[in-house]
């Protein structure tokens, strides 16, 4: 075979790699948010009949066009999303390929295939669920801290112990930033205040270890309103009722503080009703504040994850480019009329996009911008 011929399997060979990964990524993606096992059944299925596909028609990227976006059993539509996850995971692992065969050494190409995978796995679920999971967030720092032990060049160093080090702080450069950031956030924005006039109906609704805060047609999950123990969701409120008993209360608003597990009554606030003990609680709400968040704790493990694997440069690099890129998108958002669509969009890509950057380009994309300021 000539040099050439090699070069071109080679090539091939990691694209196929990274359309497997993709693969299994996929499977990643719809069964870690729900509890799943990604290894049970080992077949991927249908999502919509349930039945487990062959290995002949799961073949990456050529299944999905061959079958033209469709089940073979059932015909139900198979979303182009698992075709573009395979594409584009083929396409990164293939650029990283080449940055090995150019600039790096031969040694990065698991450590950086295995972020990648990590990146595109936390992008999607993020997407869908507004969460990253620990197994990707905490798994991947371990991960990046054992690849740093083994492979000390992905710290540029050559000491094994040394890697290590440095791989610990670029974890905990990345945890301490975002987590500054969240305690900030949580200071200036922790609290959405909302005014009814005239007062408007609330219901809620005990749903198994979950509950529905439905206000004014608009319907909030308990557990998203709460991301911290101490976190409190105060009502005035007017005509309340607990399982149908009435609440009484010595003035025309009943003040109500409710934790996640239990709810404060006026009079009454040594002696919480647990919430695991009711049903619905009703009445017609004036004035709440609900508690939230800047942002999800899951994005401060996200970041320790890429500071495990790529140091505290591409910590800052990564945070600069997606609180830019973030920006950037919001205001679009806002111009083109999308304002609320620009409030649901989660963190977590953007950290992935910002970390991809750098792998690719960052370090010269930061030499380019410190001689465009020598200028």
């Amino acid at each position: 075979m000539t040099p050439a011929s090699v070069i071109t399997l080679f090539n091939v060979f990691a694209f196929f790699i990274g359309a497997c990964v993709g693969s299994f990524l996929n499977v990643v993606i719809y069964r870690l948010p729900l509890g799943l096992s990604v290894n049970e059944p080992r077949r991927s299925f249908c999502p919509r009949c349930k039945k487990q596909i062959p290995f002949y028609r799961n073949i990456p990227l050529l299944s999905w066009l061959l079958l033209r976006g469709k089940c073979a059993d059932c015909g139900g539509r198979i979303a182009f999303r698992y075709f573009a996850v395979e594409l584009l995971t083929a396409l990164l692992f293939l650029w990283t390929w080449f940055g090995c065969d150019r600039e790096w050494t031969w040694a990065l190409v698991l450590p950086l295939w295995t972020l990648i995978g990590l990146l595109v796995a936390a992008t999607f679920i993020d997407f869908d669920h507004f969460i990253i999971p620990d197994e990707i967030t905490v798994g991947g720092t371990a991960a990046g801290l054992l690849f740093s032990l083994a492979i000390p060049s992905m710290m540029g160093v050559e000491s094994h112990w040394m890697a290590l080090l440095w791989s610990l702080l670029g974890a905990g450069v990345g945890y301490g930033l975002l987590w500054g950031v969240v305690e900030a956030g949580k200071l200036a924005f922790g609290k959405r205040k909302l005014t009814f006039n005239p007062a408007a109906e609330f219901r809620w609704t005990r749903k198994d270890d979950d509950a529905d805060l439905a206000i004014a047609g608009d319907t909030l999950q308990w557990s998203e309103i709460f991301s911290r123990e101490s976190d409190r969701l105060l009502m005035d409120a007017e005509e309340v009722s607990i399982d149908d008993h009435p609440v009484e209360s010595s003035t025309a608003v009943t003040p109500l503080g409710f934790y996640y597990n239990r709810v404060l009554l006026p009079g009454k606030e040594s002696e919480p009703v647990g919430l695991d003990t009711v049903g619905v609680i009703a009445g017609k709400v004036r004035k709440i504040v609900i508690p939230r968040e800047a942002m999800g704790f899951g994005d401060v493990k996200f970041i320790a994850c890429i500071g495990a694997f790529l140091g505290w440069k591409a910590v800052l690099f990564t945070v600069v480019a997606a609180s830019v890129v973030g920006a950037v998108v919001g205001v679009a958002l806002v111009l083109l009329g999308r304002r609320e669509a620009s409030g649901r969009i989660p963190f977590g890509p953007y950290l992935a996009l910002g970390a991809l950057v750098w792998i690719f380009s960052g370090p010269a994309l930061v030499a380019w911008y410190f001689r465009f300021l020598g200028n």
